[in-house]
């Protein structure tokens, strides 16, 4: 049995994470939701005198199948709250920074000291990674659809612009992304090409949505987190190369993807 004291859990669409502190040290926890109920039960076997704390689009169900007595956090101030506390064991909290969170979908968040705005959402995020990954591959494992991404190349997938330019002189980099998708199918495209490509579009249009929401709230300061994070390099990698070129302070936050548990368990 664990000597644990509080309980922060997250239940979002596609994982449960959890976060719990036990002799003053915190540890981290996953599970896919078709885990959901195991879990749960592990959890009241292990802990049952723990207080427990809830967040995201399942935390009512949970609330009534096993903890009655929890308390329920909204999701996007458990989030900010979660990401701050992070933020703050990193030591180099800025004052003021875009938080964008990418889990089945992502949402930003405008930071200001203490206080903190939702600005903007997209359904493009991780779920759109899995769904397609599975419509195009046939796999439906996440960490061999980031492995098959990591192999392969977008340019037999994508257009990009010095397709275009044939050769000629480009007016920016010819191997941006002119149109996703856009060489249709091809029988030399592999399900490597084709995660990468599903990749590179999930990356491209979240820096775009990006770029947009710090020109118009005049921050360069911007920190990804999600559990989309959790493993996948080549998500990492594409966000990281547009890095230089569009002027944006960008980084990754540690724990980033248990942000949410967190900001709930503070709240006990």
């Amino acid at each position: 049995m664990l000597s644990v004291q509080k309980v922060g859990i997250d239940a979002g669409g596609t994982l449960i994470k959890l976060v719990y502190e036990e002799n003053g040290v915190f540890h981290y926890k996953t599970y896919h939701i078709s885990q959901l109920e195991s879990a749960m039960e592990w959890l009241k076997l292990m802990a049952p005198s723990a207080k427990v704390a809830l967040t995201g689009g399942k935390a009512v169900f949970l609330s009534k199948q096993f903890f009655n007595d929890a308390v329920q956090v909204p999701e996007f101030d458990a989030a900010c709250n979660g990401a701050r506390y992070f933020l703050d064991m990193d030591g180099n909290k800025p004052d003021v920074c875009l938080l964008v969170n990418i889990g089945t979908g992502t949402s930003w968040f405008y930071l200001q000291g203490e206080k903190q705005e939702r600005i903007l959402g997209s359904g493009i995020g991780g779920g759109t990674f899995m769904g397609l990954g599975e419509l195009l591959t046939n796999e439906k494992d996440y960490t061999h659809l980031v492995q098959l991404a990591q192999k392969g190349n977008k340019a037999k997938v994508d257009l990009t612009v010095k397709d275009i330019y044939m050769g000629e002189d480009t007016p920016v980099d010819g191997n941006l992304t002119a149109s996703n998708f856009a060489k249709g199918k091809k029988d030399e495209q592999s399900n490597e090409d084709l995660m990468a490509a599903v990749t590179n579009m999930v990356a491209e249009t979240i820096v775009l949505l990006t770029l947009q929401a710090a020109a118009i709230h005049q921050t360069n300061e911007v920190v990804y987190m999600g559990s989309t994070f959790s493993g996948n390099i080549p998500l990492k990698n594409v966000l990281e190369s547009y890095k230089g070129m569009l002027g944006l302070n960008t980084r990754f936050l540690k724990h980033g993807e248990f942000s949410g548990a967190m900001g709930a368990l503070l709240a006990i």
